[in-house]
């Protein structure tokens, strides 16, 4: 369900939410690269893309939007998860099956994702590896005009990147981090970097996405449960 923003309609939230789901699925379908206005009002039953772009600057805004309503839902369903452990070992089981749990129930979601991070990433290196062939052929052409073209050929490799970038990667493990800090203030924890820990945690779950296009039919179930011994264990503080 989207979060209903105070400075818009409910007519304009809801179509909101619907042009994102509409681009998730297409996304996830055809790809990121092949993810137009076209294909996503076509799919969304729009009349007109002018309807996409009335709510969207443009495709980059529209995909910080898809990426962040993913982000929402799951940050919530982990949230429901997790309120009612009763202690840090309970919390840490929680939040890995919470995110397996997740990935399992909203594959067409992380199939968008995945698309955008490994589609949108290489295009946009792509981009940047031919910007700098370009700008060495203007510096070889002479001095004259030099900075201004140099600087009009860097503006264009700037762009807001989607996805999970350096602050929501911070946000994440020092979520991790807080739960096992606690469960070692608490003595259910061995004493161990809770930095190292929480990325081992965190990149177990990260691949899953990846495991699945690859293993399609991998029991998600199982996955989880086998992951909690892994850092049940790797964890416990013995007697």
């Amino acid at each position: 369900m989207p979060v209903r923003d105070p400075g818009r309609s409910a007519t304009a939230v809801a179509r909101r939410a619907q042009i994102v789901a509409a681009t998730i699925e297409t996304i996830a379908e055809l790809g990121y690269a092949q993810t137009s206005f076209a294909r996503i009002a076509e799919r969304a039953e729009l009349s007109s893309t002018r309807l996409i772009s009335y709510h969207f600057a443009g495709k980059d805004e529209l995909i910080q939007a898809v990426v962040a309503d993913v982000h929402a839902n799951m940050a919530r369903r982990l949230g429901e998860r997790l309120a009612n452990c009763a202690d840090s070992r309970g919390a840490l089981a929680a939040y890995i099956r919470g995110v397996t749990g997740f990935i399992a129930e909203h594959r067409p979601q992380m199939q968008a994702l995945m698309s955008i991070f490994l589609e949108r990433q290489g295009s946009e290196r792509r981009g940047a590896e031919g910007q700098g062939t370009e700008r060495q052929g203007t510096e070889r052409r002479g001095t004259e005009g030099q900075g201004t073209e140099r600087q009009g050929v860097e503006r264009q490799s700037a762009g807001p990147a989607a996805g999970y970038d350096a602050g929501t990667e911070r946000e994440v493990l020092g979520h991790l981090q807080r739960i096992l800090a606690a469960g070692q203030q608490a003595g259910e924890f061995r004493p161990f970097d809770t930095f190292v820990m929480a990325a081992a945690v965190q990149r177990s779950l990260d691949g899953l996405p990846f495991l699945l296009r690859t293993e399609p039919g991998l029991d998600l179930g199982h996955y989880a449960e086998e992951l909690v011994t892994i850092f049940d264990l790797a964890t416990r503080r013995t007697r």
